[in-house]
């Protein structure tokens, strides 16, 4: 029985997907709940997996394909036996020599889309490459490898058969290298929604500075009380700072606002987006109802965001939505920037490095923990003495905590 493999639904705003990765090759065995195949889109990758047992009787759509909603990925054959399971054996033992043989005359190469267009452009038989790939398929770089060896012969036999970075196409001239690398998905949005914001907005930045120290006396009397009374939770500095911007969104409800045509959307609830760093680029889960959230519930999800976000784990769920953004460039050391608004978002606030400095306190030269705060807002939507007053607001709540606690 054949059983079909889909794209998964995606949400209305993933237009579409691009495969990523194929785990197996046709004639390979599956087992249910396995992983087949990874969609990437321009928010997350998209983990496919077995619906039953079988065997993968086909590939329709191949790795670089661009794939909709619910689209023929491939086919599997429920309950089948391996056709390759009983020649893996001998090629897994197989000298060195023969497993680095290219294909037989007669039989094709499995070949990735960029590597197929490589060989034909450069004029390569495809299957006198030996492939370095799962499953013996043959990579853009083993494309590569074999471009520069039919150039050079004894240099190329005289280099390490290291694998070369992957999906990279490398030109050499003398002694100088160039590497050209497709944009992921991701990177592609995150350019366009950056240009997007820039273009379509009327954005502007407002500074301010916040001195850090009943913040960092707080946390440094409670944190250990803290960890222990909630399981484990750390208590960190983004939690100030996402309880003490919700709290501003309640007064300053522009801020938490987004234009829709000729609509200006005031939202009931505060959805922020915490920006968070991962191998694919920057990425933006939703903490949601976060004015409904306690310190260590915000805490909380803000870790399991990070962990999912290094595991490449995230839903698209997770990543959609927002009323309200908050990033810290902190984290790397960034002393000041102006962050770009996430569309349709009204305003982002940018943390930054927390400096010893000099301050001026009741006439007295004092050194005090400060961070300077950056909001980057829609003028259109937001005047700039609100978006100054907002500032001041997540500034006065952040130095007198107690103010989070009475909503004052």
């Amino acid at each position: 029985m054949a059983i079909e493999i889909k794209a998964p639904t995606f949400p209305e705003s993933v237009a579409d997907g691009t495969v990523a990765t194929w785990h197996k090759k046709p004639g390979e065995a599956v087992k249910r709940d396995e992983l087949i195949v990874d969609i990437e889109t321009d928010k997350v990758v998209i983990e496919v997996l077995a619906e039953a047992d079988g065997v993968l009787a086909e590939i329709i759509k191949n790795e670089g394909d661009t794939v909709l909603s619910n689209e023929l990925l491939g086919k599997l054959s429920e309950g089948g036996a391996a056709a390759a399971a009983p020649a893996a054996a001998p090629a897994a033992a197989a000298a060195p020599a023969q497993a680095a043989a290219p294909a037989a005359a007669g039989d094709d190469a499995i070949l990735s889309p960029a590597a197929r267009k490589l060989a034909e452009e450069n004029g390569i038989d495809p299957n006198s490459i030996a492939g370095t790939g799962k499953g013996g398929r043959v990579t853009k770089e083993d494309v590569v490898a074999a471009v520069e060896a039919k150039k050079n012969a004894p240099a190329a036999a005289a280099k390490p058969a290291a694998a070369p970075a992957a999906a990279a196409a490398v030109v050499a001239t003398g002694d100088r290298t160039e590497k050209r690398v497709p944009m992921t998905r991701l990177r592609a949005k995150i350019a366009e929604r950056l240009v997007e914001a820039q273009s379509s907005m009327a954005m502007l930045t407002t500074f301010n500075e916040v001195d850090m120290t009943e913040v960092m006396a707080l946390r440094s009397k409670y944190k250990d009380l803290f960890e222990k009374s909630h399981n484990g939770v750390r208590l960190g500095f983004m939690s100030f700072f996402v309880k003490a911007a919700t709290e501003a969104l309640k007064r300053f409800p522009a801020v938490n606002a987004s234009i829709d045509g000729n609509d200006i959307v005031y939202h009931g609830y505060a959805d922020i987006g915490v920006a968070v760093s991962s191998d694919r680029g920057l990425v933006v889960p939703v903490l949601r109802n976060a004015e409904q959230m306690s310190l260590a519930e915000i805490e909380s999800g803000i870790a399991t965001f990070g962990k999912k976000a290094k595991d490449g784990k995230l839903s698209i769920e997770e990543m959609t939505g927002g009323t309200f953004t908050i990033t810290n460039g902190g984290t790397f050391g960034s002393m000041m920037s102006t962050p770009i608004v996430n569309p349709p978002q009204a305003a982002i606030l940018g943390m930054h490095n927390i400096i010893q400095r000099p301050m001026a306190i009741n006439g007295q030269v004092v050194i005090r923990p400060m961070m300077y705060l950056a909001l980057s807002y829609d003028h259109r939507l937001i005047d700039g003495k609100e978006a100054v007053t907002f500032l001041v607001t997540i500034k006065n709540l952040l130095e007198d905590p107690a103010r989070l606690l009475l909503e004052i």
